[in-house]
């Protein structure tokens, strides 16, 4: 007799736990509360939807800010060749900067489909519009309804999107089994500042800069440092790298004032950037300070820039003292912003925190506390930076789940 399994959840790690379990000989139940699938992972990527990155493993676990060794038996039962091989097979990939990995057609709905496919050929019963009210003792309510099963697959998501979904309901389940939960936290989200220069500057895009984000001006170890690009916004800041600041900023602290230094000009050194001023300030020598900028920086940042020097705006640049362009080299190689807090959860790209991993298996995705009882996705304390990364993860915690809960 077939191994019954359910899985509740149907974003990416539970599609994918409930096609592992069903590969494997079990007779298998998906149930999602809403009246389709995938419908969070329609929207990822800008609705491209960032499958994985066709990264080495090496590089795979340095970009997982939490509790990556907690993902090994996952990602090396199923990493991002085998993801990429499996997907192929209905939907044709490609490989783009960063080693980002889309559908060709640059459409998330076709991931979807894939995997519709994929649950539809393997025989999985899907229950849409159907919402889990309990589990236990082998059973699965929903509505005024129950069924037995042997095991449980919970990939309810996090916090984040609560339109898709995600809205904790996983937590609930594992509360109510005894596991422990960690404070859910948001994930790759855009920062707030404090200076008023943001409004400024709202709506610039900055490329190529070095963003470095430290719990204080003085600390020298810095909590995060990337290159990439920005955003500034009418509340803070944004863009890629600053939302893999904002994991490690979640992480490590959370709700804390905390500095963030951004260097404008990374492609020069401070000998190099001193040079080019010179150079500029020779070039519009009879004109103002405030009108010898556009050259290096753009046109919004400047007067933001002015105010920060103290170099008079009306100064002819021919009398601008050493000094005051050294000042001037340190402001542009050191912009610093003052980070007050993330935004909302609930506009957050993932959620940190989530069911203990301690309480978990990693071998298996069972249940340390209760038999038969699996976890798989972002319901888990375990998330990644932008890049696919998070993603990947959902799929080999998934597919270990999966495969798990109906061999075990």
């Amino acid at each position: 007799m077939s191994k019954r399994v359910t899985v509740i959840g149907g974003g990416p790690a539970g599609m994918m736990a409930a096609y592992a379990a069903a590969i494997n000989g079990a007779e298998v139940t998906l149930v999602e509360k809403n009246e389709k699938l995938g419908k969070k992972l329609f929207i990822t990527g800008k609705g491209r939807c960032n499958v994985t990155n066709d990264c080495e493993d090496d590089d795979f676990f340095k970009n997982i800010v939490s509790n990556p060794k907690f993902l090994y038996s996952a990602y090396y039962g199923f990493n991002n060749s085998a993801l990429i091989d499996l997907i192929s097979r209905y939907c044709p990939l490609k490989t783009e900067r960063g080693n980002r990995v889309f559908p060709c057609s640059d459409h998330s709905s076709d991931i979807i489909r894939a995997f519709e496919k994929m649950l539809k050929e393997t025989g999985v019963r899907v229950l849409l519009d159907t919402k889990v009210t309990g589990i236990g003792d082998g059973l699965v309510s929903i509505s005024r309804d129950s069924f037995k099963t042997d095991s449980i697959v919970i990939a309810t998501g996090g916090l984040s999107y609560p339109a898709t979904g995600s809205t904790g309901d996983g937590y609930d389940f594992a509360k109510k089994l005894g596991h422990s939960v960690e404070e859910p936290r948001p994930g790759l989200v855009a920062l707030c500042c404090e200076e008023t220069d943001c409004p400024d500057l709202q709506g610039l895009s900055l490329r190529n800069i070095t963003f470095t984000l430290k719990e204080t001006k003085e600390e020298r170890k810095p909590v995060y440092s990337g290159f990439g690009e920005m955003l500034f916004t009418h509340f803070g800041i944004s863009g890629p790298v600053v939302l893999s600041a904002s994991s490690y900023y979640s992480s490590k602290l959370s709700g804390k004032r905390a500095c963030a230094c951004i260097d404008l000009k990374s492609a020069l050194t401070e000998n190099e950037l001193d040079e080019r001023l010179v150079r500029d300030f020779n070039k519009y020598s009879n004109k103002a300070f405030r009108n010898s900028l556009s050259d290096l920086l753009p046109s919004k940042m400047i007067p933001v820039v002015v105010r920060r020097s103290n170099i008079d705006p009306d100064k002819k640049v021919n009398v601008v003292t050493r000094e005051e362009r050294q000042n001037l080299i340190r402001i542009l190689k050191n912009f610093e912003l003052t980070i007050t807090g993330t935004c909302p959860i609930e506009e957050a790209i993932i959620t940190q925190g989530g069911i203990c991993v301690k309480e978990v298996d990693p071998s298996t995705m069972e249940s340390r506390i209760h038999k038969n009882i699996y976890f798989a996705g972002e319901v888990l304390d375990v998330d990644a930076l932008t890049g696919g990364f998070n993603l990947q993860t959902a799929f080999s915690t998934g597919y270990l789940a999966g495969t798990s809960a109906a061999k075990n």
